[in-house]
């Protein structure tokens, strides 16, 4: 029986659970699955949980050829929990022969549930008017309402369109930006299909789906948010540097939008210094979004078949990260 190793997690109650049914799903695809958290995290001990595997699934640490070519005498293919592949040298694991893959959409629910809740957590200022009642202090703040509002979309992939699903029932105008999706493409998810300054000047709530890479490195910056309505809301799930951290504790200082709510930080955890701890209209998480049970599930299942249909020889190119290993 072929081995797949787990990389993922930390020892938790909702962690032993997910990995005990990950053993029985496993084994109905024909794998023998063994869970190795690491903690912490190193190239060496990586190395010797993912010896003699076939497969591997792994977080957000980094991969390079260091790993590569020290495991590619039996793994096939890494398989990334989640959807976010910045840390992973592509081109070392082509050259070690190692395919990577990641869990496409697996996650989408949860994620666009939290994008939409601090949408409208923010929309309503909750954290300003939770302090209210912390302390007492009862000025209590004027919100704002989505129906029929704009949200501008960046990204309207998997998430960025589930999130356009969730708003459609508030009869939201949905923009969206994707250098890849047409405009027709766009029209039959429910969107109209906007340039960055036409998303940023007119939505009313502004989330973020799109990949880091380096041309999106503060795709979020001063000048766009400086576009934004005053009673507009920024919301970023994707990940960190996406968001220019500095201009946006600056915008919410000046008050130049309503508010925020950000899962994802360029350094995380968030130093304890960020400009943006302490604000009151801001709201931060720690890289949550996919922390739901159906999400971490979905992943874990969608992890083991991608790993299970690439060793059989099956099509896992939605998936795949790097199709020239397949050359």
């Amino acid at each position: 029986m072929k081995k797949i190793v787990s990389l993922y997690g930390t020892p938790s109650d909702i962690f032993n659970r997910l990995n005990e049914k990950a053993v029985e799903y496993a084994a109905g695809r024909g794998l023998e699955y063994r869970w190795v958290p690491m903690q912490p995290f190193s190239n060496d001990a990586a190395v010797e949980a993912l010896k003699g595997a076939d497969a591997g699934i792994i977080d957000v640490e980094v991969y390079g050829r260091d790993i590569f070519t020290r495991i590619n005498d039996s793994v096939k293919i890494l398989v990334r929990y989640g959807v976010g592949f910045d840390a992973v040298n592509l081109k070392d694991a082509t050259d070690a022969g190692v395919a990577v893959a990641r869990t496409t959409a697996a996650n989408a629910e949860g994620v666009a549930e939290m994008a939409f809740t601090m949408i409208m957590a923010a929309k309503r200022q909750l954290m300003r008017n939770r302090d209210c009642v912390n302390t007492g202090n009862w000025v209590r703040n004027v919100g704002g309402e989505m129906l029929g509002k704009k949200v501008g979309i960046l990204g309207f992939g998997a998430i960025g369109r589930k999130v356009a699903k969730l708003f459609s029932g508030f009869d939201c105008e949905i923009l969206a930006y994707d250098p890849f999706l047409t405009e027709e493409a766009c029209a039959a998810a429910g969107a109209r299909k906007a340039d960055l300054e036409e998303l940023f000047r007119e939505s009313d709530a502004v989330t973020v789906h799109v990949p880091y890479t380096k041309e999106n490195h503060h795709l979020v910056n001063a000048e766009r948010i400086g576009m934004m309505k005053e009673d507009a809301v920024l919301v970023c799930t994707a990940r960190g540097n996406l968001v220019d951290e500095d201009a946006l504790a600056d915008a919410l200082k000046a008050g130049k939008i309503l508010g925020a709510g950000l899962d994802v930080f360029a350094k995380e955890p968030l130093p304890a210094d960020s400009p943006l701890i302490g604000l009151d209209n801001v709201i931060l998480t720690p890289h949550v979004s996919s922390q739901t049970w159906e999400s971490l599930w979905n992943i874990y299942a969608r992890a083991i078949d991608i790993a299970a249909d690439y060793l059989e020889g099956k099509d896992i190119s939605r998936d795949l990260l790097n199709a020239d290993v397949l050359k």
